[in-house]
């Protein structure tokens, strides 16, 4: 092996670790509905479709997913991770 390519692998496999790294933590990041205290209804006027990290469903009163709470998600639902748009 040349100086040269041993510096290129060098170079190249830190950068892939890293990258192989940061996708497990997002998969990791999401919490479950009992976590965050998840219900199917409304709390003090706020639900899911006003959060930031809502994901819509195919329609507007189709269940969606969160970016931060795992499972099916309905547009009125609402968790204590409830952050307005």
């Amino acid at each position: 092996m040349t100086r040269g390519k041993f510096v290129a692998s060098a170079v190249v496999l830190p950068a892939l670790a890293g990258m192989l790294l940061a996708e497990t933590q997002t998969a990791e990041a999401k919490g479950s509905q009992a976590q965050f205290k998840y219900q199917n209804t409304p709390s003090n006027g706020h639900k899911c479709s006003q959060c930031t990290f809502y994901i819509p469903g195919s329609s507007s009163k189709a269940n969606g997913t969160c970016k931060i709470v795992d499972g099916s998600i309905s547009p009125s639902g609402w968790c204590t991770a409830f952050s307005p748009k």
